[in-house]
């Protein structure tokens, strides 16, 4: 097979630009300069011999379509590189639609049709990749929004729950408060009420012991009182109430009894002892004149005596004591009166 003639050498040309030089995509100052060089007829020898022209099989391109065309546009790269000196516009090449990579690689016929071309297998790639990202995106992001709709929902849940349990102890709290505050003001109430109907029952009871007792005597003032500390009493205080009257004033009896001593006894002067039926004696002292004898049953209010000085006394005055029943022991006379509805 005869080889093609070299191309000669195209001249040397200094370049409108000093120091710099166009390149594809911009101006390079490291090459050139370069001068365009459009092949002609005269610098391209023909092609001489025979050559072999491969069969398109199935409507695709040969092997030696696709070395044609990458020829093609390894030379019209050259060619724009080459034609940015001159100012003139560059070529625009279109680049047709390539079959398949199948059908430019296999000897196999394909069925018309059926080849995609080259340009468009990127972009369905790529769409179906975006789809496919597309959806899987979609489907991540509807479980996402469907957990964080859970998770909002469980919160609003357990706010709402919480709300809830808040209210009710809320609730039992002032319920048990507004209870309690009731019993105790029922209770303050019943309190009052027995308290009232206690100091009525004892008013009557009173009342009805101040018509069975009466004072020992009237128009008097109280000069001295039990328990009293001083140096005119034996026992350095006093074992009795004084009742201060003028003398000859009536002694009565307190209550109904039976009297068991009447007579003189030393520093209490003339003296009678009333016993009532619980066994609990009055002694009335220094009495100027007794109107009672031993084993006399007397009522209430009864004369039993006058008032006096006799004794170890310093005026004229009834000197009252109260003793219990069996043991003898003093007690104070003016709390005993009082008890029997008395007022001293």
């Amino acid at each position: 097979m005869a080889s093609n003639r070299p191309a000669p050498e195209a001249p040397f040309m200094p370049s409108q630009r000093d120091g710099e030089t166009f390149a594809y995509g911009g101006v390079r100052t490291d090459e050139g300069p370069f001068e365009e060089w459009n092949p002609t007829a005269e610098s391209i020898a023909p092609v001489r011999g025979r050559h072999r022209v491969s069969k398109q099989r199935g409507g695709g391109l040969a092997r030696s379509s696709t070395v044609l065309g990458v020829g093609v546009i390894a030379a019209v790269a050259g060619g724009g590189m080459a034609s940015a000196q001159t100012g003139k516009p560059p070529v625009s090449i279109s680049m047709p639609d390539l079959p398949s990579v199948g059908s430019l690689i296999s000897d196999e016929e394909t069925p018309e049709g059926s080849a995609t071309p080259l340009s468009s297998i990127g972009t369905v790639v790529d769409e179906t990749e975006q789809g496919s990202a597309s959806d899987a995106g979609e489907v991540l992001r509807a479980r996402i929004m469907a957990q964080v709709e859970q998770q909002q929902s469980q919160a609003e849940d357990k706010a709402a729950a919480e709300a809830v349990a808040k209210a009710e102890k809320e609730a039992e709290e002032k319920a048990a408060a507004a209870k309690k505050k009731a019993e105790e003001k029922a209770a303050a109430a019943k309190k009052k009420a027995e308290e009232e109907a206690a100091k009525k029952a004892e008013a009557e009871r009173l009342a009805e012991l101040a018509r069975q007792y009466a004072l020992p005597t009237s128009s008097y003032t109280i000069s001295s009182t039990f328990g009293q500390a001083g140096a005119y009493w034996s026992s350095g205080q006093h074992t009795g109430l004084d009742f201060a009257a003028p003398t000859g004033t009536l002694i009565k009896a307190v209550h109904t009894g039976t009297i068991t001593s009447a007579g003189w006894d030393g520093s209490y002067g003339y003296k009678t002892v009333l016993t009532l039926d619980d066994g609990t004696e009055v002694w009335y002292a220094h009495q100027s004149s007794i109107n009672v004898s031993v084993g006399q049953q007397v009522n209430t209010g009864d004369v039993i005596g006058r008032v006096g000085s006799t004794g170890n006394s310093t005026g004229a005055h009834l000197h009252l004591e109260v003793h219990t029943g069996g043991s003898g022991t003093g007690i104070d006379p003016m709390a005993w009166l009082q008890s029997k509805g008395l007022t001293v």
